[in-house]
């Protein structure tokens, strides 16, 4: 048996995934602004997984050269993630159709299904975010190829429930379409959990960001290796009439220095000072370019550190294709573990 093809049960229990994605392991690379770029991107895919580009905020422009560039170092499936509220969606998904993507993973809400049919007119497949079973039925009948659910364990903006609820809650009741479930995976024995219960594959970011060919700095790397489960929070919400989305990341000055600003906004909107809308935006502003700050710069105390609580998994810094194989080998260990004592019961 070919080692990188995984035991045979391996094999069956993620077989809707990988005949789905047309790769060797249903893994996806979660999409994640400033690291999933084209190095990352084509290494997932010519290790075997399914890299996904983050199209975050960029350009079409830009976009369009990050599929070129990522087509140049892989001739293996990838897909890239679009944010649904991005000004220049539609333009977008034309970059798409010219560059002939065959994954467009949507992200950031609920997609209308006039975006959906534009996506599949072009003949590509659609993935996209179910936060809950019902969602996830409405999305299946609007023609979603696939869905992805993902727990609040996850980096980045995230949702309140965790990612067993999530999927006790969605895999059993949503079954016409591929699930991937998302969020505090970091090792092969989670995976299988995930597959017994019905999922297709997973996806995993936080696991890949110290990979060799990620182009995070130094600094940034250095944060995940350092950092426990438990350095990875939520933001803070202060005020309800002003709601802040929860990103989860590694705890630094910055974050205080976001709740420091939460305080001091509240203060003046309390004061007639700022209109709510104009206090929410200010709160929402405080991160821009936060991320790239700490990605590409390595400002680690004034960036943003956005990362799940599987961080402190990372151990080191190894290549995407040793990271993979390590998740299929812990994968196969736990499976061979279970036949062998299946066979002294049998």
């Amino acid at each position: 048996m070919d080692r990188h093809e995984g035991t045979p049960y391996l094999d069956r229990l993620w077989q809707r995934g990988r005949a789905f994605l047309g790769t060797r392991y249903a893994i996806l690379g979660g999409a994640m602004t400033w690291v999933s770029e084209r190095h990352l991107v084509s290494a997932i895919s010519n290790a075997g997984g399914f890299g996904v580009i983050a199209c975050g905020a960029m350009t079409p422009e830009r976009l369009a050269e990050e599929i070129a560039a990522t087509k140049a170092m892989t001739a293996l499936p990838f897909g890239v993630n679009l944010i649904l509220m991005h000004p220049d969606l539609e333009d977008l998904i034309a970059v798409c159709r010219e560059q002939q993507v065959e994954f467009v993973v949507l992200a950031g809400g609920v997609p209308a299904a006039s975006t959906l049919r534009q996506i599949k007119d072009f003949g590509a497949k659609t993935l996209c975010f179910a936060p809950s079973a019902g969602i996830g039925k409405k999305l299946a009948r609007m023609g979603a190829d696939a869905l992805i659910i993902e727990g609040m364990e996850a980096g980045g903006h995230i949702g309140p429930v965790a990612t067993s609820v999530l999927a006790q809650e969605v895999l059993p009741a949503v079954t016409d379409v591929p699930i991937f479930v998302a969020g505090g995976i970091g090792r092969g024995e989670a995976i299988v959990s995930c597959l017994e219960m019905g999922a297709a594959g997973c996806q995993l970011g936080t696991r890949f960001v110290c990979a060799t060919e990620s182009i995070a700095h130094p600094n940034f790397k250095q944060a995940f290796i350092r950092a426990d489960a438990r350095d990875a929070v939520p933001s803070v919400q202060l005020d309800p009439r002003l709601p802040v989305i929860p990103v989860r990341a590694i705890a630094n000055q910055a974050t205080e220095r976001f709740i420091a600003t939460q305080r001091e906004v509240i203060e003046r909107f309390d004061r007639g000072e700022l209109s709510q809308r104009a206090a929410q935006l200010e709160i929402e502003h405080f991160w821009a370019g936060a991320l790239r700050r700490a990605v590409i710069d390595g400002d680690v105390e004034n960036g943003s550190l956005m990362a799940g609580q599987s961080v402190s998994l990372v151990t080191q810094e190894q290549s995407t294709e040793e990271i993979l194989a390590e998740l299929i080998a812990q994968a196969e260990l736990v499976l061979t573990a279970r036949i062998r004592y299946g066979s002294l019961r049998g």
